[in-house]
């Protein structure tokens, strides 16, 4: 069922001249948050240089496509999707060894002392290197006169339209102690000139400092990517459509943001209650006004690092979910809205906007189109050559077959995966979640119905099976009609359960028959059931086929812990094992791994085009 028969088809969209670029081939690739990994020059938590190395294992592994979450600078919560700037890059993530960390040069013994407090290889990162790394960056920065350096204003004068702002919200966040710009006094928090220049005139030295940094992160990106580049693989970045409240872009452009909401998303099978994030939405009347130039600015900027971008929950283009920002947090999404409310826009808007960033940019773009998803979304990425995802989980006919999509039938124009940095991971879902449902939304449905649900629960579902808020079907609830009676309701009055019933019972026994293992089903994943899973995305009909790096690393003994583990985010939680996981093996050793000749046996085997 691919959707570009040929591909002169897609060459002729407006995302043609990427492909040009980019090669009408079928490509596999690795996702990996940077501070996943770690090399034995890492100092605390994945750094820059280390993506070197990840291209080595890409190379290693007949893999052509490195995905990064996004790299900008992090917040309180550490969120990559919540920065506090779409543009600036985190200086957590800055190789120290570049300025003169070698055994002679002048900060090798107070990197020697970090490396010592700091060890990489711990199972999450530790995000406290951040200060200390900063510190040790001062004491270059003090030793140096960058004002003065052709490349450094050169840097400053590309880069105005955000550098100037982001350097002066970072004095000032510094200066108040880290408290959100809403907090500070009113000169400061509304911009208002004068206070500003008397601030960057007391300040200069710090924001400089702050600027300084941002220049070196550049330089170093750079460098990364001529070398990735060398090895023939694509660095694929991440870009969020939304943006921290206490950020220097909301600070800087109030206009541009509806601060009297806060995003989510509505609740579904999977959220009982929706979600909430918390960014405002974005203006887009004001935007459209500016000539899109913060949205044409930040594709610049990115445009230096990526040769493909990902653009994060891509529907909000079109239409998204806006809850009252003083709406109790209990509620999460659920008293929310879509904006705009009238569906006749959400087309024109969405098209409009992903026209302006294919015409704004020499990178290809990706959506990502998961969750509840309109048809005019899904028409127009197709319509301007852009691929979505396909998540193998999801990957279903839903309304009439009940059952998961055969390689063949996933969307050409798409990138397959078995995991994201979202969901568990594929041996954790095989192992927890294949034929469940999800126990807080069963619960809120027989309330809202008045069905007794600790009855209902004992008559439907294993116990012994049921995990981690998940409740796995009694394999003896075989038909509908059982199910409509253990229930005591009339058919008509719970379709929606008859529905989740059709489209998770026996998922794992599905999903073994399309696999073609031999014997009866395991319950354990296994390292021939998760290959067998790898080969299916990679045999698919998508253009692309990017897994996770804990899904890789599934296929041999590398990850010793319960699969539920291995999970990089958990979607409405805050916590230390968020944006922290670690791969529990340095890149020199992933390098001389025995999983690399088997990874590179299955990319070999993929379907081509």
């Amino acid at each position: 069922m691919a959707i570009m028969k040929t591909g002169e088809e897609l060459l002729k969209t407006k995302s043609g001249d990427k492909w040009g670029k980019i090669g009408l081939k079928k490509r596999s690739g690795v996702l990996v948050p940077l501070f996943s990994i770690y090399s034995k020059d890492t100092i605390g938590i994945g750094e820059l240089d280390d993506i070197k190395l990840m291209a080595d294992w890409c190379v290693k592994t007949g893999n052509s496509i490195i995905q990064l979450l996004p790299l900008n600078k992090l917040g309180a919560t550490f969120c990559p999707y919540d920065s506090i700037s779409s543009f600036a890059l985190e200086p957590l993530y800055m190789s120290l060894k570049h300025f003169g960390g070698s055994s002679k040069g002048p900060l090798a013994k107070e990197i020697k002392a970090l490396v010592k407090a700091f060890p990489p290889g711990a199972k999450f990162a530790d995000y406290s290197i951040k200060e200390e790394k900063i510190r040790l960056l001062r004491k270059v920065f003090n030793e140096e006169d960058p004002e003065g350096t052709p490349e450094f204003k050169r840097f400053k004068q590309d880069n105005s339209y955000w550098l100037e702002d982001f350097g002066l919200f970072a004095a000032l966040k510094s200066y108040y102690k880290n408290s959100a710009w809403f907090e500070w006094e009113d000169g400061h928090r509304l911009r208002d000139p004068e206070a500003l220049e008397l601030f960057r005139k007391s300040h200069s030295r710090e924001i400089s400092f702050r600027i300084w940094m941002q220049w070196h992160l550049y330089r170093q990106f750079k460098e990364v990517k001529e070398y990735v580049a060398s090895k023939g693989v694509f660095l694929k970045g991440d870009l969020p459509i939304l943006v921290s409240r206490d950020s220097a872009d909301v600070w800087a452009h109030p206009e541009f943001f509806k601060l009297d909401l806060a995003s989510g998303a509505p609740p579904d099978m999977y959220t009982s209650r929706g979600q909430r994030w918390g960014m405002p939405p974005n203006n887009w009347e004001e935007i459209v006004k500016d000539g899109y130039k913060y949205i044409k600015e930040k594709l610049k900027y990115s445009g230096n690092f990526y040769d493909i971008l990902r653009v994060d929950h891509v529907v909000g283009l079109f239409r998204i979910w806006s809850i009252p920002y003083n709406e109790p947090a209990e509620n999460q999404g659920l008293n929310g809205h879509f904006d705009p409310p009238e569906e006749s826009k959400w087309g024109p808007q969405g098209s409009k906007i992903l026209s302006v960033m294919l015409e704004s940019t020499d990178m290809l773009l990706c959506a990502e189109d998961l969750g509840t998803i309109p048809k005019i979304c899904t028409d127009t990425i197709r319509k301007l050559g852009i691929p979505g995802n396909e998540v193998q989980r999801w990957v279903k006919d839903w309304e009439k077959r009940h059952d998961f999509l055969m390689p063949q039938e996933y969307r050409g124009l798409s990138v397959a995966m078995l995991s994201t940095h979202d969901t568990t991971s594929w041996a954790a879902w095989w192992e927890n979640e294949a034929g469940t449902v999800d126990e807080p939304l069963f619960v809120k449905k027989c309330l809202e119905r008045g069905i007794d649900y600790k009855t209902v629960k004992k008559e439907l579902f294993d116990g012994a099976r049921s995990r981690h808020n998940r409740l796995r079907w009694r394999d003896d609830v075989s038909t509908t009609d059982i199910f409509l009676w253990r229930l005591g309701k009339k058919k008509e009055e719970v379709m929606d359960f008859v529905e989740m019933y059709l489209n998770s019972f026996h998922e794992k026994e599905s999903l073994w028959a399309l696999f073609g293992i031999s014997g009866p089903m395991r319950e354990k994943a296994d390292k021939e059931i998760i290959a067998c899973a790898l080969k299916y995305t990679l045999s698919s009909e998508a253009i692309f086929c990017i897994e996770t790096i804990f899904d890789w690393l599934s296929l041999d003994g590398i990850l010793k812990d319960d699969p539920y583990a291995y999970r990089i985010n958990t979607p409405g939680t805050t916590g230390p094992g968020n944006w922290s996981l670690v791969v529990p093996a340095s890149l020199e050793d992933l390098l001389e791994s025995g999983v690399c000749p088997d990874i590179k046996k299955l990319t070999r085997s993929a379907r081509p085009l």
